[in-house]
């Protein structure tokens, strides 16, 4: 399955959400923000790997181990911006439909095409990308610090 993309799904998951859901007035005040900045997120992250000069294809092997912009938060700043910008549509939409469709390509992103990206950079990069593994979360919070040796010197 190759040929499904993560923006191909994702179109697919808006696209589903969109046409089996009717817009909820007062919850799209705080749903469309956050899908725009879902939106935003994932078009900056996109455009740092065309300026950095690296593959942005899931299933292509990487080229370069990107730990700017949000990339010092999370490991995953597409799929987060995906993510969000579905959270922000399945708020305005607020049916079933939205939420199932939300919570499926989160699983997906998360199970499959994280694993699959996950394995390729630890291939590709090795211990530089162990050190950024453990210091960086998957999907978001605080950054580690580098582990420092804190072991006392043995005593002669």
């Amino acid at each position: 399955m190759h040929f499904l993309l993560p923006p191909l799904l994702y179109l697919a998951a808006a696209l589903v959400i969109f046409l089996s859901s009717s817009v909820q007035t007062g919850l799209a005040i705080a749903g469309i923000p956050i899908a725009l900045l879902g939106i935003f997120i994932t078009i900056y992250h996109s455009r740092l790997f065309a300026r950095i000069g690296t593959n942005i294809i899931t299933f292509k092997p990487p080229e370069k181990l990107v730990q700017s912009g949000l990339f010092q938060f999370t490991r995953n700043p597409m799929y987060l911006g995906f993510s969000l910008s579905l959270v922000g549509l399945a708020l305005s939409f607020s049916s079933a439909i939205a939420w199932i469709v939300t919570t499926m390509f989160i699983v997906v992103s998360d199970r499959w095409y994280i694993r699959v990206e996950e394995e390729q950079m630890q291939k590709t990069f090795g211990e530089a990308y162990e050190r950024y593994r453990a210091m960086t979360p998957r999907w978001l919070g605080i950054r580690k610090k580098a582990e420092q040796n804190t072991a006392e010197p043995k005593s002669p």
